[in-house]
């Protein structure tokens, strides 16, 4: 049991820091970023780069990689959502061929093989009679933390603020004199960073591989249809339904059959609650 609470709050927080970026540009702009894999791909090669080919200090790595995705995810905005944005199919189509891109080039420039990237902290700690690797800890402290800050920033600033308005209805925030564009790059940047440091925190105890992208994207997108699209609490939630019903298949049954849960997740919230648990409403 002891084991399945840690564990489970590891993986919770780093799919919380997922869907929570996917579910925030889907709440504010309306649109379903199908290149939110694309950024924990990107996050986790260039702290890849920065370490071990860079050989730069991890800490800083961390940092720079974090702010270069969200950087991307602000140019994607500006020069290719941006003009397509008056349509949700083209929006859906040039984020999917982006994604594509952005895994052929990583495939193209670092190979197949799979890649290491350091841990911010290495060792392993004892909690509750369960041994852990710190860098587990470290993920979870700083996860909770990251999305701590969003949701200040989110409710105790005027660009945040701003965001509310937008979310709630971006014509009435267009009259009011809100740079809707600005909004919407900004959220696009967040977005992409949170995706970017859940990959670094996460990177050191998976895999990093040009796909690595897929599995995240489809598991955000899971989780914002049980949380309902929109809805940040409804994304934390079901972040922590998914991550702990995972850890407790992985451990009662095999891993094997984790990655039914997130399908069997979704179909059981299309049957009972299509609009999810909280519904796009609640986006804040």
């Amino acid at each position: 049991m002891a084991q399945i609470l840690i564990y489970g709050a590891v993986t919770s927080a780093i799919y919380a820091m997922l869907a929570v970026g996917f579910t925030l540009i889907f709440g504010v702009a309306r649109i379903l970023n199908l290149a939110h894999g694309s950024f924990y791909a990107l996050g986790a090669y260039t702290a890849y780069v920065l370490t071990t080919v860079l050989h730069w200090p991890l800490i800083p790595s961390v940092v720079v990689s974090v702010l270069i995705v969200a950087a991307f995810g602000v140019g994607l905005e500006r020069l290719l959502v941006r003009p397509l944005r008056g349509s949700h199919i083209a929006v859906l189509m040039i984020t999917l061929a982006m994604s594509l891109i952005v895994e052929q080039v990583l495939f193209l420039t670092f190979g197949s093989e799979y890649r290491n990237v350091p841990s911010l902290a290495s060792g392993k700690v004892t909690l509750i009679g369960v041994d852990i690797s710190a860098q587990r800890l470290v993920t979870l402290g700083v996860s909770v933390a990251a999305l701590a800050l969003l949701w200040l920033f989110i409710q105790r600033t005027r660009l945040g603020s701003a965001i509310l308005a937008v979310s709630q209805d971006p014509e009435a925030a267009q009259y009011m004199g809100i740079p809707s564009d600005r909004v919407f790059a900004t959220v696009m940047g967040l977005s992409a960073g949170l995706a970017a440091l859940a990959a670094v925190l996460a990177a050191p105890f998976l895999t990093v591989q040009p796909g690595m992208g897929l599995l995240p994207m489809v598991k955000a997108f899971a989780i914002v249809i049980v949380g309902g699209l929109g809805s940040i609490p409804g994304s934390i939630l079901g972040a922590l339904l998914l991550g702990y019903s995972e850890t407790i298949v992985a451990y009662l049954v095999s891993t094997s059959w984790t990655e039914l849960v997130s399908l069997v997740a979704v179909l059981l919230t299309l049957i009972l609650r299509p609009a999810g648990l909280f519904g796009k409403r609640a986006a804040f």
